[in-house]
């Protein structure tokens, strides 16, 4: 979308939907044209807030000397880009202080393995936790992740610089976007939503939701609930 389209209002386009479902009464069809009306507009919201975000001005210079061991040996910063230009980070909650990682990290890396190899079509896609790279490899191994890459902060650096640890020394998870041009990597943009920016009663969540699983559970009547989370493993 162009900043100088017209879009066709949001009624106009529901009254040109015509699917109908079997023994759907005029009520339920009412208010599902009403619901569609919204969800076509959050639609053209979401896309508005991503040309914001692709209009960003050039975000800070990446100047420290971050080292990381890989799956295949030791890395710098500019070595987690590969031949992209483009590096997206996700630090993940599984820190030395950890017996296990992050229950709702875990979740969303499981879902983000089986679309890596999708999305390093286009940009390149690190993981970065606070663990032993043996420890991390093991844990990739039990969970039977094939195509994410794992990569172990060697001495904290990165993960202090960028946000991924909490005050008490604890993890936290953090999404940070990297551009490397003409040589110079910079800073693009960090999911910025937390606890300070939650509204009443919900949990910090970014907009759009990162995890597949909460989208999801939005479409249907039960929801994300507020006493539920995922697992690492469900017994019967």
């Amino acid at each position: 979308m162009t900043p100088d389209q017209t879009l066709t209002a949001a009624a106009e386009l529901v009254n040109r939907n015509h699917l109908r479902f079997p023994n759907e009464s005029d009520e339920y069809r009412r208010a599902r044209d009403g619901l569609l009306a919204e969800e076509i507009e959050l639609r053209r919201h979401i896309e508005r807030v991503a040309e914001q975000r692709r209009a960003l001005p050039p975000g800070g210079q990446v100047t420290a000397h971050y080292r990381f061991e890989g799956e295949q040996g030791p890395v710098d910063f500019a070595g987690l880009f590969g031949d992209k230009q483009t590096l997206v980070v996700y630090s993940y909650m599984f820190g030395p202080q950890r017996e296990r990682p992050c229950p709702m990290c875990t979740s969303l890396l499981s879902a983000w393995d089986g679309e890596a190899a999708d999305i390093e079509q286009r940009v390149a896609l690190a993981v970065v936790a606070r663990s032993p790279i043996e420890r991390l490899r093991a844990f990739k191994a039990e969970r039977g992740w094939r195509n994410l890459r794992l990569y172990s902060d060697l001495d904290d650096a990165y993960s202090r610089d960028y946000h991924a640890v909490s005050e008490d020394d604890g993890d936290d998870a953090a999404l940070n976007v990297f551009t490397r041009r003409d040589g110079t990597i910079r800073h693009f943009w960090s999911g910025e939503m937390g606890f300070e920016t939650a509204d009443p009663g919900q949990d910090p969540r970014g907009a759009p939701d990162l995890m597949p699983i909460w989208t999801v559970l939005d479409t249907t009547p039960e929801g994300r609930g507020s006493d539920w989370y995922p697992k690492l493993e469900y017994r019967g």
